[in-house]
């Protein structure tokens, strides 16, 4: 009896090996975190106890390649479904690791959502080798209101504080890629209004509009950008991508314009002809930038 079942506790030793071995590699599951601990700064020297988030989406095989991604919703709202977890999801099909930004609202603190998105690049560069990244293959990735935050992490970024004692703010925040998807980019008239109040309060500065209109804030060291929009945007009108495109053009920052003939705020509902043009073309836009693998190209 003794002998029999020393046997039956061998064999589903062994069989269970077999499965195991048999069984394709196991997707890491997605990974919640803080990105402040409770003591958020509001960017006038002050803090306060909020907090934002990021959840990592990391690939069954990772090809090094990261994106921060930052949801729309009009600075009053985050749409993290489609525009966020869902992004991620396609990214970890190609390779990518997606990292979903619930950042803070400003409620007109203008510099809230920026120092997020900030601190979320600094994080995934800290946590690169664990999380099987390259940390000069960091991007963002934003849409609607999250575009506009996405340009303004490419436009507003430094190269981190070698003193700190916290080893986060050692890295730098500059992102190598933009991916910038019906963004809102000015804060002027051609903008979005309810971003913009949203942003800066109901009656802004002159300064801050001009501060926060990211076509006005290009130089040369601003990341490469990749824009989509459709020409019959009414909310958030494509006259935003294309002022952006003539900055980093003039800049000689490499950079392209994808003009949707079609699709709206949203382009579809996520969905369609149009969505799909911008994923596969952005990916292939990575790709002659040397910042994604070539297709087939194994890592």
């Amino acid at each position: 009896m003794h002998a029999t079942r020393l046997l039956f506790i061998a064999v589903s030793f062994f069989v269970a090996g077999a499965i195991r071995a048999d069984d394709p590699p196991k997707k890491a599951e997605p990974e919640r975190l803080k990105l402040w601990n409770n003591n958020a700064p509001q960017g006038d020297g002050t803090f306060e106890q909020a907090e934002a988030w990021i959840t990592v989406h990391r690939p069954e095989k990772p090809n090094g390649t990261a994106a921060v991604i930052c949801p729309g919703g009009g600075y009053g709202g985050l749409v993290t479904g489609a525009e966020g977890h869902g992004i991620a999801a396609w990214l970890n099909k190609h390779g990518v690791t997606g990292v979903v930004l619930e950042y803070r609202l400003p409620k007109g603190r203008p510099f809230v959502p920026l120092l997020d998105a900030q601190r979320a690049i600094r994080t995934v560069r800290a946590n690169s080798k664990a999380w099987s990244i390259d940390p000069a293959k960091v991007g963002i990735i934003g849409f609607s209101a999250g575009g506009h935050l996405a340009s303004t992490a490419g436009t507003h970024f430094d190269d981190g504080d070698p003193k700190a004692t916290d080893g986060v703010e050692k890295q730098g925040c500059r992102p190598d890629f933009m991916i910038l998807v019906y963004p809102v980019i000015s804060m002027g008239e051609k903008g979005h209004g309810g971003s913009r109040t949203n942003l800066l309060g109901k009656q802004p500065d002159e300064k801050l509009v001009k501060l926060f209109s990211n076509e006005l804030q290009v130089t040369a060291k601003t990341p490469p950008a990749f824009m989509a929009h459709a020409k019959d945007d009414k909310p958030v009108p494509p006259e935003n991508s294309k002022m952006f495109h003539d900055a980093l053009q003039a800049q000689k920052v490499p950079s392209k314009y994808l003009e949707l003939a079609s699709g709206g705020h949203g382009l579809n509902g996520y969905k369609g002809p149009m969505w799909d043009a911008w994923q596969t073309q952005s990916l292939a836009w990575l790709e002659e930038l040397k910042l994604l693998p070539a297709s087939g190209e194994k890592k």
